[in-house]
Order: structure tokens, then sequence, then C-alpha cells
């Protein structure tokens, strides 16, 4: 039976690859995207979805959601993403529009009414999740789990300590862990291990479809920035990880650990800390993807985007 998940997102080039395999994968049922402002404001990260979803050719609501994070100023992410959030590839004329429905709202509506607990996958700021928590608490019921793109066990990417979707909205990580959900974080530790080098790159651009000319156009800017920024030899792959494990689960090793997110706006405001030696002895509230099946990875990749042939 088909996982049924909403896709919280904020596209951002790897985002649109995780789009790409919840649309294209039977063992997904995507009930709907919803969209945050993170790697860029709201207003580009939705035209970016829709023009995603448009160019996927994929019937599904777009949502739009927060504009700003609970509490912190819009943290953006132009270095890595460029000025409109996902630079490097020429989408035809948009004309696929929002669903009229706010993504609280629609997450709420289609979480209660829903026969079978859902999947929500978080790939930006959580900011969407921890609102529609706050509004209605009786959506946890109603959820299988939480899979989110964030957060590390070691280093930060936007900070020394923190990882940029978790930094974007430190206080909304916060109300997901400690809202008594089953949630898995799949961080920094194992995604930067996915490194889309020039071969990866080759291969796909073989294939020579739609998707591929999405992925190999994208992913080229993607690399160009992460170079420039990061000093890498190219850039990590983190947001199609959450997709990928609900695909084919055995991609990632998690650990059951406690974690808690770092709000006291100090010098590691928005680290996720993450006790994998159970010092403090507290309840369990996270499991931690600690490796993953990098060559694995890639061939689902690979074979996702071959079915547009």
């Amino acid at each position: 039976m088909a996982k049924r998940i909403i896709l919280d997102c904020d596209p951002g080039h790897d985002d649109a690859i995780a789009i790409l395999l919840a649309a294209l994968n039977p063992s997904i049922d995507l009930l709907g995207i919803t969209v945050v402002s993170g790697n860029q404001t709201l207003e580009k990260t939705a035209k970016n979805t829709l023009n995603l979803v448009q160019y996927f050719d994929i019937d599904v609501p777009v949502c739009l959601g927060a504009k700003s994070p609970i509490i912190k100023d819009v943290q953006v992410c132009p270095d890595i993403h460029g000025e409109s959030g996902l630079d490097g590839f020429d989408f035809p004329p948009l004309k696929r529009k929002a669903h009229p429905q706010r993504a609280t709202d629609f997450m709420i509506d289609t979480l209660l009414t829903s026969q079978e607990k859902i999947t929500l996958v978080t790939t930006g700021p959580m900011t969407n999740l921890a609102l529609a928590i706050r509004l209605e608490p009786d959506i946890i019921n109603h959820i299988d789990q939480v899979v989110f793109m964030g957060g590390s066990i070691a280093n930060g990417n936007v900070s020394p300590a923190a990882e940029f979707n978790i930094y974007a909205d430190p206080e909304a990580a916060h109300i997901v862990l400690h809202s008594g959900l089953t949630v898995r974080m799949v961080g920094l530790d194992v995604t930067r291990k996915l490194m889309v080098m020039p071969n990866i790159i080759d291969k796909i651009k073989e294939i020579d479809n739609k998707y591929a000319r999405l992925f190999v156009d994208l992913m080229k800017v993607f690399n160009e920035n992460q170079r420039r920024v990061f000093n890498l030899p190219a850039g990590p792959l983190h947001d199609p990880l959450t997709i990928a494990y609900l695909i084919q689960e055995d991609l990632i090793d998690f650990k059951h650990v406690h974690g808690e997110i770092d709000i006291s706006h100090g010098s590691s405001y928005g680290r996720t800390n993450i006790d994998m030696f159970d010092y403090l002895h507290l309840p369990h509230n996270i499991y931690v993807a600690i490796d993953v099946k990098v060559d694995q990875f890639w061939e689902l990749i690979e074979k996702t985007i071959r079915k547009g042939e």
C-alpha cells in the first residue's frame, strides 16, 4: 500500500528533486504540497513549487503557508539557491494556480478527515506544521510520523552550530519535537554523503528526458554555488533523502535518542542537541539518521528519472 504523505517544502534545488521522487513513485501517495518561506521568500517558493508541479504534470493541491517564522525574522538562502530560489532552469510560462486553502487549514482538514494516518514530510522550516499543531492539537492522533530534513548531530551549515532549516525557525522545530509524535531527523550527517559529483550529472544527462534535463540544469547551478560558498567538490542533495527513505526504508540507519532544539537565542541558536550517548537519561523523542546507503540512493534517483523515457 502506498504511503500517504503531505510534503511541506520551500523549493529550493534539492526540494525540486524531492517533489520529483514523491510524484513519480507508486509507493508514495502525494496528497498535497504545502509551501513555506525558507530557501527564498514565500512568494518565490510558491512560484517555484507551482512551476515544478506544472512541469512534472502532477495533479495535487499546492497550498501556501507561513510567510515568516513564528518568532524570528525571515531567513532565506540566496547564496545557494539564487535570487529566484531555483536558479538554473527555464520553466514554461506558468499557468498553475495555488489552491485557495491555507497550508495549515489544508493540513488540519486532510488529517482530521483521513481514515488512515498520514506521514508529514518537511524539507524546509517546520513553521506550517508547528502552527497546525498549535491550532488543532488533535491532528497529532492522525499523523503516522514526521520525517524532516534538517538538523545535525555535528556541525551546522548556516552557523557552526545550526543547520539552515532548523535555524530558519527553531521555535517551530521545538514545537514539533515536543509534540509526542514519532519524529525522524534526516540531517546533515547523512545528507552530506550524497554529493552530486560530475559523474552523477553525466550519467543522468545521458537519459535525456524532461526530468533529466531539469536535474542536470539545476544541479549545475547548485554545485557551483556550493563550491563558491562552502568550497565543496559538489553539492549535497539533502531533501530528497526524506522521500527516498519512505520509498526504500533500508536506505537509512536510525538511532532512537533524546534531542532538543536550542531556542536560547545565544551563539548555538537553532542547534539540534542530540544526546547520542544517553548522557542525560531523558526520554527518547527522536530517531536520528546516522548512516545512508549512498549507492542505493543514487540508483533510486536514476530509476525514477528514467520513468520519463
